[in-house]
């Protein structure tokens, strides 16, 4: 998932003088904090280690600063730390009864690991052990992008843990071979590496204008050094690991059905995760499922129609479970 929209280019003279992005980050943290959520450090030792050991990870997280009545687990996807994907998604949840719990996914924001697995699966327990540590044992999911395969994981993993879940441009149905067969603009794993964890300011642009159906016209370099300094400078060889564990050898004959409810949120015009994939998964869930196609909206559909889109998720978490999965689409 992109950075938003930089700023109009009136803030550059050559260089920033101030941060933006450092100042947007603050701005979003108070959001989070306004909105009646704390954030907590989580210390989980490593797995078979003795509860007295030094923790082996850390997971950040926002939590309500009351015990959840209603929990609902935002999983963000590739991109800045959560605050800056899930902001504006806090009140309109928060209005319609639901208690949201957002992490940084291991190796963004301050979540940090010293040990070498970097499969979804150890990104699935890993959220799912923070959510023990918490005290929150059943829960709804929202996952986007690299958040919905993680998200996915978790539900085939702890199916008595996730209730439900909703699935934004989440390819989880991808199959290596489709990079090479040209379904996605990239041809290979180091190829997608390189849109998705990008070091300069000409990958940032690239990336913006591959996922945002209307990007910004003007994108200054001052702003996307900025953003990169600030926000995408920590843990590039750790995420570029994600990536490839997350992609190699991948099957579609592997991956696990869901017995929950899943509802699948697509930007009709993604070209990171074709509409291929959304009715690929959708097929795949055999009738569990329900397909929300967003118009006039690409792979950062979360950000391009974060109305449309909340409206879906709020909908979907209050239906009866029988309703929730229909198997029809819906544009």
């Amino acid at each position: 998932m992109p950075p938003p929209p930089p700023p109009a280019a009136g803030i550059c003279r050559g260089r920033c003088v101030l941060s933006f992005a450092a100042a947007r980050d603050r701005c979003f943290s108070r959001r989070f904090l306004r909105a009646g959520l704390r954030p907590l450090a989580v210390p989980l030792p490593a797995p078979g280690a003795g509860a007295d050991t030094a923790p082996a990870t850390t997971v950040h997280m926002w939590v309500p600063s009351k015990p959840p009545r209603n929990p609902l687990l935002l999983l963000h996807g590739f991109g800045a730390s959560a605050t800056w994907q899930w902001a504006p998604y806090l009140r309109p949840l928060i209005a319609a009864g639901f208690d949201p719990i957002v992490p940084d996914l291991v190796f963004f924001g301050a979540s940090c690991t010293g040990l070498p697995d970097r499969s979804d699966a150890f990104q699935a327990s890993t959220i799912k052990a923070a959510m023990d540590a918490i005290g929150v044992t059943r829960f709804g999911l929202v996952g986007v992008s690299y958040g919905g395969f993680v998200g996915y994981r978790m539900a085939a993993m702890f199916p008595e843990a996730v209730e439900r879940l909703a699935l934004i441009c989440a390819g989880v149905c991808l199959e290596e071979k489709d990079l090479a067969e040209g379904l996605f603009p990239v041809a290979g794993v180091g190829e997608a590496a390189a849109l998705l964890v990008p070091r300069r300011p000409e990958e940032v642009r690239r990336l913006v204008r591959l996922t945002f159906v209307r990007p910004p016209f003007i994108m200054p370099s001052c702003f996307l050094w900025d953003y990169i300094k600030v926000m995408a400078s920590d843990h590039i060889q750790e995420k570029t690991d994600l990536l490839y564990a997350l992609i190699n050898g991948r099957q579609l004959s592997t991956l696990p059905k869901l017995t929950q409810p899943t509802t699948i949120i697509w930007g009709e015009q993604d070209r990171v995760f074709p509409m291929e994939l959304a009715h690929r998964l959708n097929r795949h869930l055999e009738g569990n499922s329900r397909l929300v196609v967003i118009k006039n909206a690409g792979h950062a559909v979360n950000l391009e129609k974060p109305k449309e889109v909340c409206t879906n998720i709020i909908e979907f978490f209050k239906e009866p479970v029988a309703e929730a999965a229909n198997g029809d689409d819906k544009v």
